[in-house]
């Protein structure tokens, strides 16, 4: 299982970050300090840290270091309006930086993205009856491969790594597009039907009236 460190002083924070990582299927242990942190790197070993930048003891870019010794990928976690603290964590070798209040759905793209880089994502996952190879792509139903666009393939990888979660419109379509949602046209509608036909999943991803989708499992 992929395990994961999340340091922020803010134990809130802390707390909703792990659910939701523990939820999407990781393993999550928390450090609230910098020293904490950097005791915990040098004992155990990690697939990724979340980091945040002002922390007690040690800072993010102390730890940064500390990370980097062992080469354990990071993602730096930033108030709003940090640009400075961004790029200099980014210079000193941080993967990424996720700026707070951040929707869940964006840290777990992130995170996944960042893993995959690393080649430390589970390379097989399943579902029902489907099999999804990620190192390949592949998806298959009840054994036969099943030919998905890019853009379900993304789609399918979204609603399971938010399994049981509401996903807004605008939060699919950013996640999935990239772009910002302007609520024209009916492309994720269009996309999750098709998804949902596909893989047999008509029960299991519901549309919420005025929100977006679910995937109940």
């Amino acid at each position: 299982m992929i395990k994961i460190l999340i340091v922020e002083d803010e134990e809130a924070i802390a707390n909703l970050i792990r659910m939701n990582l523990v939820k999407a299927g990781y393993q999550c242990e928390l450090a609230f300090d910098g020293e904490e942190a950097a005791d915990k790197i040098a004992q155990k070993s990690y697939d990724l840290i979340l980091l945040d930048i002002m922390l007690p003891k040690l800072n993010g870019y102390e730890v940064l270091e500390y990370a980097k010794s062992v080469d354990i990928p990071v993602i730096f976690l930033t108030a709003m309006g940090e640009t400075q603290q961004k790029v200099k964590g980014l210079r000193l070798g941080a993967e990424d930086y996720i700026a707070k209040p951040f929707e869940i759905a964006e840290l777990l793209a992130r995170v996944e993205t960042v893993l995959r880089r690393y080649k430390k994502t589970e390379q097989r996952i399943k579902l029902f009856d489907i099999e999804i190879d990620t190192q390949s792509r592949r998806v298959e139903r009840g054994g036969r491969e099943v030919d998905l666009t890019i853009k379900e393939y993304e789609l399918l990888l979204l609603f399971l790594r938010n399994k049981n979660r509401a996903l807004y419109r605008e939060t699919i379509y950013e996640s999935v597009w990239g772009g910002e949602y302007s609520g024209a046209g009916r492309t994720v509608d269009l996309h999750v039907q098709r998804l949902k036909k596909k893989l047999g999943l008509e029960e299991h991803i519901t549309a919420i009236y005025k929100v977006g989708y679910r995937l109940e499992v």
